[in-house]
């Protein structure tokens, strides 16, 4: 495939040959339609530069209470609590998964844990990466002409793999590939591309070069390098996850705490003036009412903290578990004069969303084939979308067996074990998930079990175990005659 650009003309030959994947097709066809239009406009760099430019911001284990904006009356996180003053809070928003590396993988493909390739942080073999044919929020991005980068933690593909992020659409990256690595505030190395990079200040067990301080220096230097142009930059940050490590625990230092919570508020808050720093440089370069912020968190909280900090807010659960303080997520977005600024909406959608929401506000071309997300770009320019409240989001997780939760309008199923009746609660009356109405509601259950038998693929990397017995033993065999 040759694809050259001039700055009023496209030239494009695509050859079709094996070689070509579905993700050769994307980039080449989205090119092409680009450069056509582009080539009927008088200043075509001028028109690129109109495509607002998105970053997005994702903190690790970070709980669905853990900010200001959300309830939180100890942590101190003034910037994100005026990122949301300035744009749109959303507070029926899912993560992927209720784990790292799905979650992740919901959110670069489109695809909920039913049929993304990345199911679990480890698969039946060890770490499975993305497929080469898998196609990614950066490359639909990268296709329609923007800069994309990424710095933090992957967790999607290990070194030598197709799942490596320069593989999948990022022109330039730096961070942790694998999440027990990243568990690591003060490594030996991390990744630049390719290459792994030495950390000096680290060797030898000394810890004077933080991981988070070198992912929001590169954002920063990100950022700047690209000002004139498109550019989509990824920030998975790994705060607030432990290990509990910090360079300083201020302003909680003197607190009567525990140790690991005074480090908890730290990150959180350490990671909030840095985000505070990249909207100052969007101001500063002129782009920030052209650059669509996004923040939320991977999945929920690991720890509930409950008594000083509430992470989970009034929601049930935590990481892990699948009912709402597992994968319900604070989630702003801000974009000046086209997402209202101030607002509060309860609009259901997750990750699986976010690669057709991000082609529809940039004008890219989302992967050919069915996602299991819907563009909810009208709901965070303001618009209805009614149609969100009819369908199903789908989640499975498998640490633990097999559990599925699925959520339909105000009803939300959880299946706790394979062969286990469906718990249902209603979310608009019982937000805390504590009165299990399947029995008043045999109606709702039978719909959401018809759905339940098409929601998802199998997965060979990811069998679905066999029913257990009452007691959580399997069944024993049925005994066969042998001849």
């Amino acid at each position: 495939m040759v694809v050259t650009f001039g700055p009023v003309a496209l030239v494009a030959e695509i050859v079709m040959a094996p070689s070509c994947t579905r993700r050769c097709f994307l980039a080449a066809a989205t090119s092409a339609a680009a450069g056509l239009a582009l080539s009927r406009l008088p200043n075509a760099s001028a028109a690129a530069a109109r495509k607002p430019n998105i970053l997005y911001i994702m903190a690790d284990d970070l709980g669905y209470g853990d900010l200001g904006s959300y309830g939180q009356k100890v942590i101190q996180t003034p910037n994100l609590d005026k990122l949301a003053s300035q744009g749109t809070r959303f507070t029926q928003c899912y993560t992927g998964s209720t784990v790292c590396a799905p979650s992740r993988s919901v959110l670069m493909t489109g695809l909920h844990t039913g049929h993304t390739t990345v199911r679990g942080n480890a698969g039946k073999g060890g770490r499975v990466p993305l497929r080469a044919e898998d196609v990614t929020v950066g490359e639909v991005l990268k296709a329609a002409g923007y800069a994309t980068g990424m710095t933090g933690k992957w967790g999607l593909g290990e070194p030598d793999t197709v799942g490596l992020p320069n593989r999948q659409g990022f022109d330039d990256w730096f961070g942790y590939l694998n999440q027990k690595h990243a568990h690591d505030y003060y490594p030996e190395y991390l990744w630049h591309n390719e290459q792994k990079v030495v950390l000096k200040g680290n060797a030898g067990s000394k810890r004077q070069e933080y991981s988070h301080d070198l992912f929001t220096d590169f954002a920063e230097k990100f950022i700047r390098r690209h000002a004139d142009r498109p550019f989509f930059l990824y920030l998975p940050y790994t705060i607030p996850h432990a290990k509990y490590e910090i360079p300083d625990t201020a302003p909680y230092t003197n607190k009567p705490w525990k140790a690991n919570e005074k480090v908890h508020a730290a990150m959180v808050t350490r990671m909030d003036r840095d985000i505070g720093r990249l909207m100052g440089v969007l101001e500063e370069l002129k782009i920030a009412d052209n650059t669509i912020v996004f923040f939320c968190s991977d999945n929920g909280a690991a720890e509930r903290w409950e008594g000083r900090f509430d992470s989970s807010g009034p929601l049930r659960g935590r990481k892990r578990d699948l009912y709402e303080g597992g994968i319900r997520t604070p989630m702003i977005v801000r974009w000046p004069g086209r997402v209202k600024a101030g607002a509060t909406s309860p609009a259901a959608w997750y990750f699986a969303d976010v690669l057709p929401t991000l082609a529809e506000l940039t004008g890219a071309t989302p992967p050919a084939g069915k996602l299991d997300g819907v563009s909810v770009a009208p709901t965070l320019l303001g618009k209805d979308q009614p149609e969100l409240n009819e369908r199903f989001l789908y989640w499975e997780f498998f640490e633990r067996g097999f559990q599925q939760a699925v959520r339909w309008g105000k009803w939300k199923a959880i299946r706790p074990q394979p062969g286990r009746p469906l718990e249902l609660y209603d979310l608009d009356a019982d937000l805390g998930e504590k009165h299990n109405v399947a029995a008043d509601n045999p109606a709702v259950i039978e719909k959401i079990e018809t759905y339940l038998k098409t929601a998802r693929t199998e997965s060979e990397r990811w069998p679905v175990p066999a029913p257990k017995a009452e007691g959580g033993k399997q069944p024993k065999k049925a005994k066969t005659n042998k001849k």
